[in-house]
């Protein structure tokens, strides 16, 4: 199932010394989307050098962005700093311990189509029935739903274990 259809956007590009009016497609969301960020807590900035830029290109949207944290308000300057409009953006604080709460709140969200994007940080993984309804519900809406979940202790030394180190003469 394709999630992404392509928008022509209007460029200028450069072609033997003269600018030329050119099309770039430009992706825009025609079906919903699930989908889950792992990561570490002592390196949030990977995650949102991940996220920052669809979150962007999602505040064009007329739609909001909900975000669904545990127990921690947004901070105001860091969304300006970040290029997300505050006009744009919702805030909901729920309990850390109350996923089944969190993922019915997104469903709801997801499914109203008024949201571009719904964020929910959540403990645990999702059952595999949390995960169909988060689907449906993103589909619904032409909406796209972000579980953010960090690693845990356990899983970390797992991953470990079967990682694979690749050896590369570009680097000795």
């Amino acid at each position: 199932m394709n999630a992404l259809a392509y928008q022509n956007r209007s460029v200028t590009h450069h072609i033997n010394g003269h600018y030329q009016a050119g099309l770039e497609e430009q992706p825009v969301i025609t079906q919903g989307i699930v989908s889950e960020m792992v990561f570490r807590e002592d390196q949030p900035w990977m995650s949102q050098l991940i996220l920052l830029p669809l979150l962007r290109q999602l505040s064009q949207q007329a739609r909001w962005q909900l975000w669904i944290t545990p127990g921690q308000k947004l901070n105001r300057q860091w969304l300006v700093s970040a290029g997300l409009p505050l006009s744009k953006v919702m805030h909901v604080q729920a309990r850390q311990e109350q996923q089944p709460t969190t993922v019915s709140a997104m469903a709801r969200a997801l499914k109203s189509g008024n949201y571009s994007v719904v964020i929910g940080w959540l403990p645990e993984e999702l059952s595999d029935q949390e995960r169909l309804l988060l689907q449906q519900s993103a589909e619904e809406g032409q909406a796209i739903g972000f579980i953010m979940r960090p690693v845990s202790r356990v899983n970390l030394s797992d991953r470990q274990n079967f990682g694979i180190k690749i050896q590369s003469n570009l680097y000795h």
